[in-house]
C-alpha cells in the first residue's frame, strides 16, 4: 500500500509541476523565471552556515531558512504568482475561500495571481523546488521539510488580534467507546496521519510515551491519510481512535461533517503553531517584501476565511522561533528530511 501511495505521489507531483509551469510562464523569458539553481560548493556555504538545507541553500544570516541567492541570475520575479494551500479534502471550497486574499494580493503586488490545488505535500514541496510555486500554505509537519527541501520561507501564521496562534493534539475515540485513557488505547486499532504530520504522528510518537502508550509497540499505527480521514474513521468506527489537529475537527463540526456529540477526546497537549504560509526564497526582495505587507494587510473580518478559521488575520512569525518545538519533536523521532520521506 505504501508503494502504490508514493507512485500515486510522485505520479500527482509530476503532473503538479507541469501544470504550475504553464501557470507560472512556463515559455517566459528566463530573468522572469530564474535560472535552475545549482549545488553550492562547501567553499561558497560552510557546514555551519548550509545547516540543515539541501545542497542549493545557504544559510548565512543564521535564520534557519535559505537566503536570497547572491547571484541575481537564480532570483524569480513572476508576472503570474502561484499560490498553492495545504492539501484538503475539497479543494474547491477552498479555492473560493482564498479568492479574496488572492484579489488583495495581486492589488498589492501589482500580478496576476492563480490558485493551484494539490493532494499531497510532496507535490507542494517539489514544485517550490523547481521554482514553479511561489507561495503557499504548508501544514506544520511538513514545514521543516519545505524549508530544508524547498528554500521555502515561512513569514506568517493565522492568528487573533492580540497575536495568539495554534491548535493542539486531540486524542479522540467514539464516544460510546470503551476507551477512557490511553492505556484502553492498547492494542486498538489506531489511525496516524502521515509520517510527517505534527499532531497526526511526529507529536503522538515523542509524546504518547510519556502517557505510558508506545506507537508501534502498544499499537500499530495505520496512516488514514488527512486529518478528516482519521476522524471520520473514528466516527464510522473503522478505528477505534486517533490523534488528530483540534482546528482541522473543529473545521469539519462546523461544516456539519460530524456530529460532535460522536466523539469523545481522551488526551490533548498544550498548543502547536498552526499552518505557516511563506514564499520562495528566489523571489527578488521587492516582490518578497509586497508579499509580506499584502499577507499582514489582510483583514479576516467579514471574509470566508475569517468565518472558516475562526481567525482574525495573518501575524508575522519566523520559523527560527515559532517552529522550535516542532523541530525538537521531529528531533526526537530521527526526522530526516528528504523528499521521500514527506507523505511516507
Amino acid at each position: 500500500m505504501n508503494s502504490v501511495r508514493k507512485m500515486m505521489a510522485l505520479i500527482t507531483t509530476m503532473l503538479l509541476i507541469a501544470a504550475v509551469g504553464a501557470f507560472a510562464g512556463g515559455g517566459q523569458e528566463s530573468d522572469a523565471r530564474g535560472e535552475a539553481l545549482e549545488p553550492i560548493s562547501s567553499e561558497d556555504c560552510t557546514a555551519e552556515e548550509r545547516g540543515m538545507l539541501d545542497v542549493y541553500y545557504c544559510d548565512k544570516d543564521g535564520d534557519m531558512v535559505a537566503d536570497l541567492p547572491e547571484d541575481e541570475r537564480y532570483w524569480l520575479d513572476p508576472d503570474t504568482l502561484i499560490f498553492a494551500y495545504t492539501p484538503v479534502e475539497d479543494p474547491a471550497i477552498y479555492e473560493d475561500m482564498w479568492q479574496p486574499f488572492m484579489d488583495h494580493l495581486s492589488e498589492v503586488t501589482g500580478r496576476d495571481v492563480r490558485f493551484f490545488s494539490v493532494d499531497s505535500y510532496t507535490a507542494q514541496v517539489e514544485a517550490m523546488r523547481a521554482g514553479r510555486l511561489h507561495i503557499a500554505g504548508i501544514s506544520t509537519g511538513p514545514t521543516p521539510f519545505a524549508v530544508n527541501l524547498a528554500g521555502y520561507v515561512p513569514i506568517a501564521i493565522m492568528g487573533g488580534e492580540d497575536g495568539q496562534f495554534g491548535y493542539t493534539l486531540q486524542m479522540y475515540v467514539r464516544a460510546d467507546s470503551d476507551i477512557y485513557d490511553m492505556d484502553d488505547v492498547k492494542g486498538k486499532r489506531v489511525a496516524h496521519v502521515t509520517p510527517t504530520s505534527n499532531s497526526g504522528n511526529q507529536a503522538p510518537r515523542a509524546l504518547f510515551p510519556e502517557e505510558g502508550l508506545y506507537p508501534d509497540e502498544d499499537y500499530d499505527p495505520v496512516y488514514s491519510g488527512s486529518h478528516e480521514n482519521s476522524a471520520l474513521g473514528v466516527v464510522a468506527g473503522d478505528y477505534d481512535a486517533a490523534p488528530v489537529a483540534s482546528e482541522v475537527v473543529d473545521r469539519m463540526a462546523d461544516r456539519g461533517l460530524f456530529d460532535p456529540d460522536e466523539i469523545r477526546i481522551i488526551f490533548e497537549t498544550d498548543p502547536f503553531p498552526t499552518t505557516s504560509f511563506g514564499i520562495a526564497h528566489r523571489l527578488t526582495p521587492e516582490l518578497q517584501e509586497a508579499i509580506r505587507e499584502a499577507f499582514l494587510s489582510y483583514d479576516f473580518e467579514g471574509t470566508a476565511l475569517g468565518e472558516e478559521f475562526n481567525q482574525d488575520g495573518f501575524i508575522p512569525i519566523t520559523y527560527e522561533n515559532q517552529w522550535s518545538v516542532i523541530r525538537t519533536i521531529q528531533r526526537a523521532n530521527g526526522v530526516e528530511y528528504r523528499l521521500s520521506d514527506i507523505d511516507g
